[in-house]
């Protein structure tokens, strides 16, 4: 549909409506158009839930999360980490 420069102005709600519903609108200027209103695309689906297109493509041991023993620290580069406590000592006050 086509709709002058001043009709789009006072109608743009209505025009919108009208897009939505997936016509295209055409703005003209005198006899020349000038711009055309279009629907944007939606996204796909399947690229809303990313993670979802993985399921049952991606598997590990049960032990996967399992806390590192001190060996595969080691093995790691990660061997500083077992002489630093888990739980900092708790800090005395000067007062007591």
């Amino acid at each position: 549909m086509a709709y002058t420069v001043h009709q789009a102005k006072t109608h743009l709600s209505r025009l919108l409506k009208e897009v939505e519903a997936g016509q295209e609108v055409i703005v003209m200027r005198g006899s020349k158009p000038v711009a055309k209103i279009v629907p944007i695309d939606q996204p796909p689906s399947s690229r809303r839930n990313l993670a979802g297109a993985y399921r049952g493509l991606i598997h590990w041991d049960e032990d996967a999360f399992d806390p590192m023993t001190d060996e595969e620290l080691v093995e790691c580069g990660l061997g500083y980490m077992l002489d630093v406590p888990l739980i900092p000592p708790p800090v005395e006050s000067p007062g007591k």
